[in-house]
């Protein structure tokens, strides 16, 4: 399933399926969405904050309403969701995904508590996304860098087909192939189990980061997933940014110890992820892992129908 690139003009849904945002912080991001010559809709409880539970964008029934009257709408060209937090998973059963289901896909965009609108969309739909960065974060505003790699991968996806970093280096050496899957790995074990969720990321390529998880929270993390059969199967593994998450070497030998005997590449630090300066890494769509280079490669661009579709 194809998704066409955005071109100017092109009006893009802001949603807050998750945490509360910082109103000046999104200010800035929509300011850089305009300027890609992007008619960016400030949805309707785009900027609420739940009556209770402060940590929420506006009550569930809410969040979910707008993320729907987004996807629905022929006349929005993409989702871009402005901050993570937590939420999704309070929402996501709200969505009507039958109706969801009927209408041309479009890309949905971020990262970190959007993991799990990625694995929704992933199963319910079987659409490709994109685990990027989000208008209301600092790193979409400060880093330059990291909105400019999200601006090409929507607009010149022909650009992004091979993605690296400054940090990537083997873990476990080799190369393989596989749809790539994945995202927060905190949020992919609070996943397991719920309606919907994806039995296994079997013949996937998994790619995998967080933030403030320290490396015996990522020991049980990732023996949760494992232990479930989440992690059977698996083609190869992808590890991003682990801001916050401790001694990298800690990180690195966590990491080994669940994926070093099962015979597959994992590649180090790519550059995506909850870190000063990210990359966006497309989901849903075959690539090719080469842990000995430090890229992925994927097998087409993640948006391809013709500009006039």
């Amino acid at each position: 399933m194809s998704l066409r690139p955005l071109r100017p003009g092109d009006r893009v849904a802001l949603a807050a399926p998750s945490g509360a945002i910082d109103p000046a912080r999104l200010d800035l991001g929509i300011d850089i969405v305009r300027s890609w010559g992007l008619d960016p809709v400030v949805l309707p409880h785009l900027r609420d904050t739940h009556p209770t539970l402060p940590h929420l964008a506006g009550v569930d029934a809410h969040r979910a309403a707008d993320l729907q009257s987004a996807w629905l709408d022929p006349d929005i060209a993409a989702v871009l969701c402005v901050r993570g937090g937590f939420g999704a998973h309070r929402m996501v059963d709200l969505l009507d995904w039958d109706a969801m289901r009927a209408v041309l896909p479009k890309p949905l965009v971020g990262f970190s508590d959007i993991t799990v609108l990625h694995e929704a969309v992933a199963q319910r739909l079987g659409a490709p996304t994109l685990y990027g960065p989000m208008p209301g974060t600092t790193v979409f505003s400060t880093d330059p860098a990291t909105a400019e790699h999200l601006r090409r991968t929507l607009f010149e996806p022909a650009t992004t087909t091979v993605l690296t970093g400054p940090d990537a280096t083997p873990l476990v050496p080799g190369r393989a192939h596989g749809v790539l899957m994945g995202g927060c790995a905190s949020l992919l074990a609070a996943d397991r189990g719920t309606p919907g969720a994806r039995p296994s990321f079997a013949g996937g390529l998994l790619i995998l980061e967080d933030i403030n998880e320290q490396p015996y929270q990522l020991d049980r993390i990732l023996t949760q997933l494992r232990r479930s059969g989440a992690l059977d199967g698996l083609a190869g593994v992808v590890l991003g940014s682990w801001d916050g998450c401790g001694p990298l070497d800690g990180v690195r030998a966590v990491m080994l110890d669940h994926f070093g005997d099962l015979g597959i590449p994992v590649l180090w630090e790519l550059g995506f992820g909850h870190c000063p300066s990210s990359i966006t890494v497309p989901l849903g769509v075959p690539a090719t892992l080469d842990a000995d280079a430090g890229t992925l490669t994927l097998d087409a661009p993640v948006l391809s129908a013709p500009t006039g579709a």
